[in-house]
């Protein structure tokens, strides 16, 4: 389903605009809250890769003041795993129908919430195999489904990191991943105006989300991206069903 002219233009503006501000805000949540409904809005390819261009940008201006504790020894097999499951992921979103993958990404989106929300310990997602496992799974979620922070997180559960450490490893991991999904799946085909309207929601929501960051618990605002997030994909699910 897409929606021409200027009420998609604004919805357009809105969804980034709130993906954009709980990204700044928590450190994480710019896929999760937005994909559902880009997917929804743009079709599953423009909506995804609409989401990993933004997530990506994002990701590189958070990076700038965290860079010096990143983690190579972590994020290394994590970044690799992800090259090599990227590409399949771009091949799944060309190759089923609509609906289909309506099903797949709503289905992805509510089962990581939910893994995130339970604070899943899989004693599998640890050392080095488990990075190449959750760069594996999450890569191949990014480029399908525009969703690759959820298997990453429940590394760094797992790994027994803080949220400290864990923002600025999870955005240079998102700027890698994000850099590759773009390279697969290629750029959103938008017209002048709705780049217009994403760019400027963007760092219009970069600012709010900033703004809101002193004033707003960080565990209650996680909750309210997973529920976001959770609603999100229960529609995405949804509307799959209905199309089938």
């Amino acid at each position: 389903m897409t929606t021409n002219g200027w009420p998609g233009d604004v919805l357009l503006a809105g969804i980034v605009l709130l993906g954009s501000s709980v990204q700044w805000l928590t450190g994480m949540g710019f896929a999760l809250v937005a994909v559902p409904a880009l997917v929804l809005l743009l079709g599953p390819v423009d909506g995804v890769v609409l989401a990993n261009c933004a997530a990506g940008a994002i990701s590189i201006v958070g990076l700038a003041g965290g860079w010096r504790r990143v983690r190579p020894g972590a994020m290394v097999p994590l970044c690799v795993a992800a090259a090599c499951t990227v590409p399949a992921g771009a091949w799944m979103t060309r190759q089923l129908p609509e609906p289909a993958l309506l099903l797949v990404m709503g289905g992805l989106v509510t089962a990581a919430v939910l893994l995130v929300m339970r604070g899943a310990r899989v004693p599998a997602l640890r050392g080095t195999k488990g990075a190449v496992a959750a760069g594996a799974v999450g890569g191949f979620m990014n480029s399908a489904a525009g969703v690759g922070g959820p298997p990453v997180s429940l590394y760094a559960l797992n790994a027994g990191w803080t949220v400290r450490e864990f923002v600025p490893n999870a955005q240079f991991y998102g700027v890698v991943v994000n850099a590759f999904s773009v390279a697969a799946n290629g750029v959103p085909q938008l017209s002048g105006t709705r780049w217009t309207s994403a760019v400027t929601a963007m760092l219009v929501g970069g600012l709010i989300g900033r703004g809101l960051a002193s004033h707003i618990p960080e565990q209650r605002a996680r909750l309210l991206v997973l529920v976001l997030a959770l609603a999100g994909g229960v529609t995405a699910l949804g509307k799959g069903l209905w199309g089938l």
